[in-house]
């Protein structure tokens, strides 16, 4: 992978080169002041107050050559549209087409600007991560805090586009009134649901998009699989449209789907399958989090046999998953809670979700692999919300050949044909990748011919990237400084969970916190409810599976509005603060202060909660994927991965507290069990707003 520096060199626009900041330059002030502090020649401040007034400097470069193209590009775009007030009174086609060609002409000249401006924001970005690495200091918050929010801002130019957006509205909006089939010339503002299919806008979009990370459903629903997209320019893609196989995909969705199904069918009868085993109805926390503890190792040795196969792994996490529902469903019969508890563990160890995410994104092309992403957390919120409703619908008795069906033990019985089905479909239908079988030939020819072939799935998301060893150094000779970057970032994956953990930045480690917290509370909501409900309400199986499965389907709903609305209004860490409030406030609510604890006090608190929480896990993996390291987007140990472990050892946690909370008496489970959730809820506010600018 060639470092930055070199690709900057190599991409700038020859005729704009003096207009690029100097990354070079700082780079090498960078290394200066590391040699004056060491030799006391300079102390901190001075350092800070030279390295601020060259970036400034830098800054402001860019942003006036900025601001003079897009004055010429505006003023073009107000000749153009003289020449189109004339002409809409003629009717010329042949000139309208010209007319229509002379914009696209000033469309491509902008694409070209915003490449210019994602060029110079990137190495902005770079510069700050590298001072801040080499000197200890947190630069970063003090520069963006200073200069983002002042009224004078240059840096919101570069950053937020002010001024190129009205740009491209202006492009957008001429453009449409020139579409043949708008006979009309309706306007786009009267209009907004008319999407204007010019290649060119195409193009501006998507630049913008890259720029303002802005988004709409599909993306943002996508953002929740945390399967992160590789940079386009740097590389093509190994899967094609001839090797994608539809139905291989559909197996891993629907694999996806039985598994939330599985973990969440439980739920409303966990406590009163404990009390029937003779334990206390509390136990039903480690009956629903024993599933959890053996998803902790599941998932590592998932994600690495995924490297190898992804065939067997699925049949042998169907297999795990039938054994485990067979035991849970004859632990009745035996009376045994250890059988329970045993089976809950095998289908733990069926969990299959890291090698679900790890097919879509080394096996599904890259113009499909969003609605992929999509799909996944889809089938995951689906039979999140299926899986208490169908237990709602099991509400009967009978016995067969000595066994015994009922509220308790059809759960494991119906999702013991569940996956023996799929075993069955997946036998018959699934197709094995063909770059697995070709990925050790493709090694030994790269490491032959003395390039460095990132072609397997252990060093990327299938990118071929062929790197000349000669680039290892810069053209002058000197040691090239982005090494260490680039090494960090390489397509080299973190080979351990520890390596993996040194790669974690404070903002990154923040946000696995975040995702502990919202996870921990959603599960403390979902596992205590059927014994909260039946303490306070007298509420029985059915109207839990009910209320359960309400919720679940508010997840769709509230990712359409996040999506398409909320996160193209405000920034995402934004909206990470205000869902965070919003959760506490859920949690603060859910306490009980008076003997009489209403139904609507519940249900409003846990409303609040949970669709929060849900808002907070779009942008919180959102923005995970944008400060994580590249290593972290591939191989075994990668970010998936880490943010699967914190999510299993939350839930692990929260499943803990309800059954030690329990020997309390129920009285107080509610109480006890809301403490834990207020105060990491508040922990992870506070970290939130220590780490505020540099998710900027």
């Amino acid at each position: 992978m060639v470092n930055f520096g070199k690709r900057l060199m190599a991409d700038q626009f020859e005729e704009w080169g003096e207009y690029y900041i100097n990354y070079k330059m700082m780079k090498k002030k960078v290394k200066q002041y590391i040699q004056q502090t060491q030799t006391g020649g300079k102390n901190r401040e001075q350092v800070l107050k030279e390295f601020s007034r060259m970036l400034d400097d830098q800054i402001e470069k860019v942003v006036l050559f900025l601001l003079q193209q897009q004055g010429h590009l505006a003023s073009r775009i107000k000749n153009l549209g003289e020449q189109r007030a004339a002409l809409m009174q003629h009717s010329d086609i042949s000139q309208i087409c010209q007319l229509r060609e002379a914009y696209r002409e000033v469309g491509y000249d902008l694409v070209k600007l915003l490449r210019f401006l994602d060029m110079n924001a990137t190495g902005i970005r770079k510069i700050l991560k590298k001072f801040d690495k080499r000197f200890g200091y947190k630069f970063t918050d003090y520069y963006v805090s200073t200069r983002a929010n002042h009224p004078y801002s240059q840096l919101q130019q570069i950053f937020k586009q002010v001024g190129v957006v009205a740009v491209v509205g202006a492009l957008s909006r001429n453009l449409a009134y020139l579409q043949d089939h708008q006979g009309s010339f309706a306007s786009i503002y009267d209009h907004p649901s008319i999407t204007l299919k010019d290649p060119v806008i195409e193009q501006i979009n998507h630049s913008v998009q890259k720029l303002t990370h802005s988004t709409n459903f599909l993306q943002f629903l996508g953002q929740h699989a945390l399967i992160v997209p590789e940079d386009m320019q740097s590389g093509s893609d190994l899967v094609d449209d001839q090797s994608y196989h539809f139905l291989s995909l559909l197996l891993n969705l629907v694999n996806t789907f039985l598994y939330m199904v599985n973990t969440y069918i439980i739920v409303p009868t966990a406590d009163d399958y404990s009390v029937s085993l003779g334990a206390a109805a509390t136990v039903c926390g480690v009956i629903i989090g024993s599933m959890a503890v053996a998803q902790i190792f599941s998932s590592v040795y998932f994600s690495a046999w995924s490297n190898k196969s992804y065939f067997r792994p699925l049949v042998f996490s169907s297999i795990m998953l039938f054994l485990g529902n067979l035991l849970y469903a004859l632990a009745y019969d035996l009376n045994s809670l250890t059988v329970l508890i045993v089976g809950r563990l095998l289908c733990g160890l069926g969990s299959a979700r890291a090698v679900n995410r790890r097919y879509i994104s080394d096996c599904v092309p890259l113009k499909t692999r969003l609605q992929a992403s999509a799909g996944f957390v889809s089938a995951s919120a689906l039979g999140m919300a299926c899986g208490p409703a169908l237990a709602g619908l099991l509400q009967t008795k009978f016995r067969i050949y000595g066994l015994t069906f009922n509220q308790n033990t059809l759960p494991g019985w119906v999702m013991c044909i569940a996956w023996l089905a799929y075993l069955l479909w997946l036998w018959i239908s699934f197709k094995e990748p063909d770059h697995i079988a070709t990925e050790k030939s493709v090694n030994t020819q790269s490491s032959d011919s003395g390039h460095r072939v990132s072609g397997n799935l252990e060093d990327g998301l299938g990118q071929p990237l062929l790197i000349d060893a000669k680039a290892e150094q810069d053209e002058d000779g000197e040691d090239n400084d982005d090494n260490e970057e680039d090494h960090e970032e390489s397509h080299k994956p973190a080979t351990s969970l520890a390596a993996a953990y040194r790669l974690l930045t404070p903002s990154v480690k923040v946000q696995l916190l975040i995702y502990f917290m919202l996870k921990f509370a959603m599960e403390i909501l979902l596992s205590e409810s059927s014994v909260v409900t039946t303490f306070y309400f007298k509420w029985t199986t059915s109207t839990v599976a009910i209320f359960l499965a309400v919720l679940g389907l508010t997840v769709l709903p509230v990712n359409v509005i996040v999506g398409s609305y909320i996160t193209n209004l405000f920034q995402d860490r934004q909206i990470l603060v205000a869902s965070e409030i919003m959760v506490l406030i859920g949690i603060g609510m859910s306490f009980c202060f008076t003997p009489h604890y209403s139904v609507p006090q519940y249900v409003t608190s846990a409303l609040i909660t949970f669709v929060f929480a849900e808002v907070l896990e779009g942008v919180n993996l959102s923005l995970l994927s944008r400060v994580m390291s590249s290593r972290l987007s591939r191989g075994t140990y990668n970010g998936g991965l880490l943010s699967t472990e914190a999510g299993t050892l939350a839930r692990v946690a929260a499943d803990m507290t309800i059954t030690a909370a329990g020997y309390l008496g129920q009285s107080r489970l509610l109480n006890t069990t809301l403490l834990p959730s207020f105060v990491i809820c508040v922990a992870s506010i506070i970290a939130t707003f220590c780490t505020y600018n540099s998710l900027y």
